[in-house]
């Protein structure tokens, strides 16, 4: 039937170019964005799961850059207590040497009290950041944050950490409680403040007990060392897992939001081409009217 008032072909033409106009228009805004999810209005479950990725993504990132500093915090304290074993070592062998007959005891004395001083100056210098874990300054155990669970708000979400425990080689508080200030071992009667050695530790009556509590110190620095090792090594791995997840969760995001280029490159020329018939299609259809208008004409 033909009317002059509904023109059913136009109608349907028009209602084919308005879906191909608005497939147009989702394919050219993930053009100019680079997403074919922006927004919770595309696809609201993959959005909010992209969403919390990307939360736990800036969070694993700020764990990462936390244990990058841990590990450069390591690294001066390894240092720091490997420098006091080497001067604790030259201590030893001045002491030793005082045992025999003859030996200048003022020269070797000046000579361990530089090296003492040297021990001083060692602790002090192994600040990081603020932190120093050979001077009793930092709380002990020093926590590095290492992992994170989230829990989605339904069940508590977990924060692990690496934990050292802290040995003091010299208390900074100056309560004398470090192993350089209060080494004592094997059998020695009293124990020996290597940062202050007196000429009393040097006398024939003390000269052995000093070099036992010698001993006594290097022993517990080396056992100190070895702990910060571990946990040097524990950082580093850890840290190194940080930056895997940190890439998983980036691919992760962009397999679910990420548009594919290639394909809406090619859907994009579909859909041109498609616009184009469409507005040929309703010019045609428009143009029965026309055509009534010929039947009344003689």
């Amino acid at each position: 039937m033909a009317s002059l008032l509904v023109n059913p072909s136009a109608l349907t033409a028009l209602q084919s170019l308005r879906k191909t106009q608005a497939s147009l228009n989702t394919t050219q805004k993930q053009i100019s964005t680079g997403l074919k999810i922006s927004s919770a209005s595309d696809d609201a479950s993959t959005w909010s799961i992209a969403e919390s990725m990307k939360s736990d993504k800036s969070v694993l990132m700020t764990i990462a850059d936390s244990l990058s500093g841990a590990e450069s915090l390591l690294s001066v304290a390894s240092a720091a207590v490997k420098s006091a074993i080497d001067v604790m070592n030259q201590m030893k062998s001045s002491l030793a040497q005082a045992q025999q007959p003859g030996a200048d005891l003022n020269k070797i004395l000046t000579s361990v009290q530089e090296l003492g001083k040297q021990l001083s100056s060692v602790v002090t210098s192994a600040t990081f950041t603020g932190l120093n874990v050979t001077d009793g300054s930092t709380a002990n155990p020093l926590k590095f944050i290492s992992s994170y669970t989230n829990g989605g708000g339904a069940i508590d979400s977990v924060v692990d950490t690496i934990d050292l425990s802290i040995t003091i080689l010299i208390d900074s508080a100056g309560g004398g409680t470090g192993i350089l200030e209060a080494a004592q071992g094997g059998n020695a009667a009293a124990a020996t403040n290597f940062t202050t050695l007196t000429s009393g530790d040097l006398s024939s009556a003390t000269i052995k007990d000093t070099l036992t509590n010698a001993d006594k110190a290097i022993a517990d620095l080396t056992t100190y060392a070895s702990q910060i090792g571990v946990t040097q090594t524990r950082v580093r791995q850890q840290n190194e897992f940080m930056k895997v997840m940190n890439e998983s969760l980036t691919s992760g995001v962009s397999s679910l939001v990420d548009a594919d280029m290639n394909d809406v490159s090619t859907r994009l020329q579909a859909l041109q081409t498609q616009q184009q018939l469409g507005v040929q299609s309703l010019s045609i259809a428009n143009q029965n009217a026309q055509m009534l208008l010929k039947l009344f004409q003689g």
